[in-house]
């Protein structure tokens, strides 16, 4: 199995996160907050009451692991479609794969990356919704003071299940749209590459932040549930479950509540998206 990918996959997702984190941050407020009136509103407050620090809560932790995640994301893709189509990644332009294997290998890679992610995930959205400004000599501290304390806390406080929760969401967020980014992508890379040529820079930055918008904006209602059953339990349960967090959010405040945060997901998507693949062709092409 070539190494190549899961490496390349490794760095381009530790890039694309360090670029995105303060938008992610903004969305999963959003989602899972009510104190906020729009995207603005949360900028704002949050900058006034947590400085330009507060966007980066919870980043050490996916910095460290979402390299992984995004590793085994490019890696199981690539060698999905390795098997299927039995071409390497430099061959992939002279013998392009169908968009059905596309799709399969990329809903192979969402499915395995949704359980490498989940606890990853939970601890980055419990982190990020924590709105305490950094400690002052005699101020109550946050409830978690890092991402191990916030892990620690998860098991002790709601056992090994709990740092799970939301897996089921995330991996029906992820198997399929997954797959429509990597369709997306190669779509917008052989519309404007001549048959058997390499996509340019420029194709490969506008393909790559094009498909991240298309797979948020399939993805964002149920990433909406995620984030919410990711912090219920947090002082008590409120959803039964995933259906029942839909039935009870939709009912509360409406069917719009589930493409909350899709602005800042679209405005995010792009650049970060861009710059992941941008990175992962690059490397692969100069270790080719």
């Amino acid at each position: 199995m070539p190494v190549e990918e899961f490496v390349a996959g490794w760095i381009s997702g530790a890039l694309g996160l360090a670029l995105g984190h303060p938008f992610d941050t903004v969305k999963v407020r959003l989602q899972t907050q009510s104190t906020y009136r729009g995207i603005v509103d949360c900028i704002v407050k949050t900058y006034r009451h947590e400085s330009i620090l507060g966007f980066f809560k919870g980043m050490s932790f996916p910095l460290a692991s979402i390299a992984v995640v995004n590793s085994v994301l490019f890696g199981v893709y690539s060698n999905a479609l390795l098997v299927l189509t039995a071409t390497s990644h430099q061959e992939r332009r002279v013998q392009p794969p169908s968009y059905t294997h596309v799709f399969i290998a990329g809903c192979t890679g969402g499915f395995l990356q949704a359980y490498c992610l989940a606890p990853c995930d939970l601890i980055k959205v419990r982190l990020q919704n924590q709105t305490e400004p950094r400690a002052q000599p005699g101020s109550r501290p946050p409830r978690y003071q890092g991402p191990v304390h916030c892990a620690a806390s998860i098991f002790r406080e709601e056992g090994p299940r709990g740092l799970f929760r939301g897996a089921w969401a995330l991996t029906l967020r992820d198997t399929p749209t997954v797959g429509i980014y990597f369709v997306t992508y190669e779509w917008l890379c052989r519309q404007f590459t001549p048959d058997g040529r390499t996509p340019s820079s420029a194709t490969v930055l506008v393909a790559g932040g094009f498909a991240g918008i298309a797979s948020w904006v399939v993805a964002t209602p149920l990433d909406v549930i995620k984030s919410r059953m990711q912090m219920d339990g947090l002082k008590r349960s409120e959803y039964r479950g995933l259906l029942d967090c839909m039935v009870t959010s939709a009912r509360r405040e409406g069917l719009g509540v589930f493409f909350r945060g899709l602005t800042i997901n679209s405005a995010r998507a792009f650049p970060v998206n861009a710059v992941t693949f941008l990175s992962y062709e690059y490397l692969l092409r100069s270790w080719g």
